[in-house]
């Protein structure tokens, strides 16, 4: 079966052609970006130097020259701009919070911003969850058990919250003592092992009668579970 011969236009062998003159690139690359021979490429390149003038005539060796010199300022300013893009990547902060407030929502070009600053379009657009209502008055009734018996941990936290008729397991107990930030509170291993590097503060009123007012001072200080959150509680007591 005769293979059948491809056919390139004027236009594209002017284009290889102008690509082998150039010199940037080998006859082989050149020929397997165009998806010819390069005994072709070889041939045009050939022919656009010896009878270039002929082929083409003057005013279209001029048109040429400009040309080149287009595509030469259009690379210049490209890699500007590469450069200036690197720079400013290196000048973004990294505060994930700061970039989303960077991007303009605003703009039809949403994406290109996200690529630009470096930014996951799945971070710019998430929310975080909140917590249920269910789950926020849970938090209340284990703060409010914990302040009673702080030696529960989540184990027995999630018994006693079984026992007021809620249906919870130990994972969403353990979770929601996490986010609050408690935890059983009792002796644990090794608790009177000193550290080396822990200073002794001799006691001051070892053997020191106290006997008139103004002489000993202490104070202490604990929290206040309010409606809308929590408050300190500071005393100062004259002993």
């Amino acid at each position: 079966m005769e293979k059948k011969r491809n056919h390139y236009s004027a236009q594209m062998k002017f284009q290889v052609a102008l690509e082998a003159v150039k010199g940037v690139k080998t006859i082989n690359q050149v020929a397997s970006e165009y998806g010819a021979h390069p005994n072709q490429v070889s041939r045009w390149k050939r022919q656009l130097l010896e009878e270039g003038t002929k082929v083409f005539g003057a005013g279209n060796v001029h048109e040429l020259r400009e040309q080149e010199r287009r595509e030469a300022e259009l690379y210049e300013q490209i890699g500007r701009l590469k450069m200036e893009l690197e720079w400013l990547k290196k000048k973004l902060p990294d505060s994930v919070e700061e970039k989303r407030a960077m991007i303009e929502t605003s703009h039809p070009e949403i994406r290109r911003q996200c690529e630009l600053i470096g930014l996951n379009r799945s971070t710019l657009y998430y929310m975080q969850a909140t917590e249920s209502p269910l789950n926020l008055h849970l938090m209340r009734l284990i703060d409010e058990q914990h302040t009673r018996t702080p030696f529960y941990g989540y184990p027995r936290m999630t018994a006693w919250l079984q026992r007021q008729g809620y249906e919870v397991n130990h994972k969403r107990v353990q979770r929601l003592m996490q986010k609050m930030g408690l935890q059983a509170i009792y002796p644990k291993p090794r608790t009177s092992v000193l550290a080396n590097e822990h200073k002794i503060y001799p006691y001051l009123l070892r053997e020191v009668e106290i006997v008139r007012p103004n002489q000993v001072w202490c104070a202490d200080i604990t929290t206040v579970r309010l409606v809308g959150g929590f408050m300190y509680l500071v005393a100062i007591l004259d002993m």
